[in-house]
């Protein structure tokens, strides 16, 4: 029973950081993208780089945002 509630202590602090970077970052990139007048004109290229502190992790994404 330890190890099953451990995985969803995992599970659940997983997706509560992913949550926050996902709200977060919508929120700063609508903001970009209102204050330097973006919307209509075309895409926008981004990237986000994950990394974890002592460790060698490095997850890159990286995609575009049509503006419309």
């Amino acid at each position: 029973m330890t190890e099953d509630f451990n995985q969803d202590r995992l599970n659940m602090s997983l997706r509560k950081f992913l949550k926050q970077v996902g709200v977060t970052s919508q929120r700063e990139l609508e903001k970009l993208i209102d204050e330097k007048g973006l919307r209509g004109s075309g895409k926008l290229a981004v990237r986000a780089v994950l990394t974890a502190k002592g460790t060698d992790l490095e997850h890159v994404v990286e995609g575009e945002i049509d503006l419309g």
